[in-house]
């Protein structure tokens, strides 16, 4: 490992030190500041807790455009079901694993933690020419780009931005798809579960999940879905009673794990529990390229950790059907850029609590039309169920300029450095740069950064040998705009 790839995993440690997941960014924020001020670097702070530090142009640079790095402060937190890791004070155990580097039991925070530490070895390098740089380091990206939705005109200056929360070492994206939340609510009944009546606990895990953008297009199983359908099967079986039922755990993770509890008389257990074997058969066989460890496991568990009440029959059926009837996966493939995504749904997570359901989708679409659309059949689903469906969390695409005159330069550079042409993208996810550009209408933007493999799940890890690659860029890039 080089010395500059080693200064730059060094600030990622620290940063990693720091809990900062998605508006919960104080902390990190503030230890930003206190080094910017050791740094002797001007520093501003916006109402939302978005952060400025500006570097001033090197010596010849002083009439180049200004430079916009931008990333994001806070990650996305998942562990696994076994973790006892606290996200709101334990540090991310970093774990090196040849070339790669991974957290252990959780997410890793590189996305965008590594944008966040190469902001900083640039600051601290006095070796680099570069124009006028702002490092703009926005809050709450990833539950919806809070952050970017809140930045005032004015509040950086650059003409130029540059993203760095792609996820793909010699890949430069130019667009992104457009999101939408929907939230899912209606009221349930209950009733006692009959004294007969042995309560089981029904599993659903060992799933990758992974981002519900970037990795939708990979056939992944969502645990949500297929405890619904193993649910479905014993209710046509069996008289169960449905107590609960709870999986996922953010709006752009596929869901990993799901688990139900429900009620059967004695008579029916053997039933289920074959049956549920031979669908955990069945399932293990439709995703067995995607899915190595899926596994649904089906145990008895003692009254003492239920909640007694179990739903209304009709209401247990109206659950199980309305999760069967929303959509889940790739809606639709772009008809203009090749095995680009257009669009999709998560069936992010479902919850039954304080007795009603609750329900959270995550639709993505690069075009505004097909994005209303599959959003309408979500909330037509919905009322079908008698429940109600609520926007949360829209954004806007980003339409990608295949003339820009940083995608020209990028390119160029690129292929010198490293003689061979770099990718042009659009990513079925939502950056920041869609809300940026919005705001800041003519800004030139780009998006690149190291490889980084299953974000938003626990299997997240870095490319080490990429982090180089992209400084080198990044210098190259900042030098070749002296005048």
């Amino acid at each position: 490992m080089d010395d500059k790839t080693r200064e730059i995993l060094d600030y990622f440690k620290h940063i990693n030190s720091i809990p900062r997941c998605s508006k919960k960014e104080d902390s990190i924020s503030t230890w930003l500041q206190s080094w910017a001020a050791k740094k002797q670097l001007p520093v501003k702070k916006d109402e939302a807790g978005n952060l400025v530090f500006t570097l001033s142009a090197s010596k010849g640079y002083e009439q180049a455009p200004g430079i916009v790095f931008q990333g994001h402060m806070d990650m996305v937190c998942e562990k696994i079901p076994e973790s006892q890791h606290d996200f709101t004070k334990d540090a991310i155990q970093l774990v090196y694993d040849g070339d790669w580097l991974r957290a252990q039991e959780t997410t890793l925070g590189a996305d965008n933690g590594i944008a966040i530490a190469i902001g900083l070895a640039l600051a601290g390098d006095p070796s680099i020419d570069h124009p006028q740089i702002e490092l703009l380091l926005t809050v709450d990206e990833e539950s919806g780009l809070n952050g970017a939705k809140k930045l005032q005109s004015g509040f950086i200056e650059g003409k130029v931005l540059l993203n760095l929360d792609s996820e793909t070492e010699g890949v430069f994206t130019v667009g992104c798809a457009g999101g939408r939340d929907t939230r899912i609510s209606c009221d349930l009944s209950f009733s006692n579960l009959p004294d007969n009546f042995q309560p089981y606990q029904l599993k659903v895990h060992g799933l990758q999940g992974g981002h519900s953008g970037i990795d939708i297009v990979k056939q992944r199983a969502n645990a949500n879905k297929i405890l619904a359908r193993a649910l479905y099967r014993l209710q046509s079986l069996a008289d169960i009673r449905l107590l609960s039922f709870k999986g996922g755990t953010a709006h752009n993770a596929i869901p990993r794990d799901a688990t139900a509890v429900f009620g059967c008389e004695p008579a029916a257990v053997k039933p289920v529990q074959k049956a549920v074997s031979e669908f955990e058969h069945a399932v293990k066989a439709e995703y067995e390229a995607a899915e190595k460890t899926l596994a649904l496991s089906i145990s008895q568990i003692t009254s003492d950790n239920i909640d007694p009440p179990a739903l209304a029959s009709g209401d247990a059926a109206k659950v199980i059907n309305m999760l069967l009837a929303l959509p889940h996966g790739v809606a639709g493939m772009s008809a203009n850029f090749k095995e680009l995504v257009e669009t999709s749904n998560n069936l992010a997570t479902v919850e039954i609590k304080n007795k009603s359901l609750d329900i959270l989708t995550s639709q993505r679409s690069s075009v505004m039309s097909r994005l209303d659309e599959i959003a309408a059949s979500i909330n037509a689903t919905a009322s079908l169920a008698a429940a109600t469906a609520q926007t949360e969390n829209e954004y806007p695409p980003w339409q990608p300029n295949m003339n820009s005159a940083l995608l020209q330069r990028c390119k160029e550079i690129y292929q010198k450095l490293f003689d061979r042409e770099p990718v042009v993208e659009i990513i079925h996810a939502g950056l920041e740069c869609a809300i940026i550009g919005a705001t800041y209408p003519g800004v030139d933007m780009i998006s690149f950064g190291p490889t980084i493999q299953d974000p938003h799940s626990p299997s997240e890890r870095l490319y080490i040998p990429s982090i180089r690659k992209v400084w080198d860029f990044l210098g190259a890039l900042l030098a070749s705009y002296r005048p």
